[in-house]
């Protein structure tokens, strides 16, 4: 039998909707801070010759910086204020989790639930400001030395161009981690995953054009340019699949009478779901992976250490140390997400608190083994399906060219941060839904309660 939640779902349509003007803010507040984004990214930094720089990011179009460009939603390529976009962001939010996991000290203040969640995102703000000016500097000092057929990036290079580009680099990433907390809090979604969304999505038209050129101009087959398009969509349905993929583990709860009534004796389930970490591994893996290699790219072979140079040639895109890396960095991220998001432990000690149980399985201890056996194994399938999905269409994309929008990762973000938005329209429609039915047996409980209310004037 479906529950109230589920009865109210299946009645969703677009009249609830219609209804539900606070999710209509919401969803306006949403999509005005994202135009603004997009506007953003096409206002440029004082002193860089655009045409330059896009000639120099067509040079490395097959490379990573490709890939950074894809999540920068162009602004890399035309060298604008969001160019950092949110990436030294994300950095810091890594480093953090991993100080709040080691040091006690960290983790203790995770724990004061509230207050400790706002002390954490306050130093993750700090350290995102040293990130963001560390990775801003090396762009500045890289862009002076950066040519292109004889014409310089930079049109007068020196030390007030570096302080400019520093402070308008910095300061673009600055205001976008502000503008997705706001969305965040304000909107719907998760504001950081929807910029990078808006940031992959607005460049879709444009990848399309390129690969119906290369089949137009004969660069690829067109028997291969319809073969990979049904790829893509068979990918983006298997990923659907697996985002939605979930372990029931069922949940007893025993009878008890007090009484001459009887409570308790039902049974639910716990949803454990197969891909727990989301598309948090793999953008934390590409930021991991674009910190050497845009320094190694932006230095341009000048003033840089041989080693460098090497490290990221073989960091370079469908390269079998790039692939491993990779890989391994997905793997790490499922395993170390799912462990700070879920814990075996604490559940168990809670249900039993609660009074449930698992059928067969004894509360306590034995029940928190029991959890941590299902997580190991639901975050092995899900970290090797993100690695598959990611690394599979590296290959098509590094050995026939193809456009880096179609590949894995972008693939994985659009559907994951789509399936998170539309939940959250879907829970907020029924809150909605809820409200409205309260308000109603409220008003019917106080007519009800004035003999002949109905008929008095």
């Amino acid at each position: 039998m479906a529950s109230a939640a589920e009865q109210l779902a299946a009645n969703l349509n677009m009249s609830s909707f219609s209804k539900a003007t606070e999710l209509k803010k919401r969803i306006w507040f949403t999509l005005g801070a994202l135009i603004v984004y997009r506007l953003g990214t096409y206002i440029p930094v004082p002193g860089v010759d655009a045409t330059v720089m896009g000639q120099l990011l067509a040079q490395h179009q097959g490379g990573i910086l490709g890939m950074f460009d894809m999540f920068t939603g162009g602004a890399l390529g035309r060298m604008t204020v969001f160019a950092l976009n949110i990436m030294p962001y994300i950095s810091a939010s890594i480093i953090i989790q991993l100080l709040s996991t080691a040091l006690p000290s960290m983790e203790a203040m995770k724990k004061e639930g509230e207050a400790g969640r706002k002390k954490l995102n306050q130093y993750t703000r700090y350290l995102t400001v040293f990130i963001a000016l560390f990775q801003a500097y090396g762009i500045a000092v890289g862009l002076e030395n950066m040519t292109a057929h004889g014409a310089n990036a930079v049109v007068a290079p020196g030390m007030f161009f570096i302080a400019s580009c520093v402070v308008t680099l910095v300061g673009g990433t600055m205001f976008l981690m502000w503008l997705g907390e706001q969305i965040t809090s304000r909107g719907v979604g998760n504001g950081i995953s929807l910029i990078i969304f808006a940031g992959i999505v607005a460049n879709l038209p444009h990848a399309l054009a390129s690969l119906f050129e290369l089949g137009r101009t004969g660069a690829l087959s067109p028997i291969f340019v319809v073969i990979f398009l049904v790829l893509a969509i068979a990918v983006i349905g298997f990923i659907v699949f697996m985002e939605q993929a979930q372990r029931r583990v069922v949940i007893q709860y025993p009878k008890r009478q007090v009484g001459n009534r009887i409570f308790g004796g039902d049974s639910t389930h716990m949803p454990l779901k197969v891909n727990t970490a989301g598309v948090i591994p793999p953008i934390f893996a590409s930021s991991v992976l674009l910190i050497p290699v845009t320094i190694s790219g932006f230095m341009n072979g000048h003033s840089m250490p041989g080693w460098l140079s090497v490290l990221g040639q073989q960091l370079g895109q469908g390269q079998p140390l790039y692939m491993l890396f990779y890989a391994a960095m997905i793997l790490f991220f499922s395993y170390f997400y799912a462990a700070i998001t879920f814990n075996p432990e604490e559940t168990a000690e809670n249900l039993r608190k609660q009074g449930g149980f698992i059928p067969g399985i004894r509360p306590g201890a034995s029940t928190a083994t029991y959890f941590d056996k299902i997580l190991s194994r639901l975050t092995a399938i899900g970290a090797m399906y993100l690695v598959v999905v990611c690394l599979l269409p590296q290959i098509l994309i590094s050995k026939y060219n193809v456009p880096f929008y179609f590949g894995g990762t972008s693939l994985i973000i659009i559907v994951s941060v789509t399936i998170d938005t539309v939940t959250q329209v879907q829970s907020h429609l029924v809150a909605h839904q809820y409200s409205g039915l309260i308000r109603k047996q409220r008003s019917r409980g106080s007519r009800g309660g004035i003999p002949g209310g109905s008929k008095r004037r």
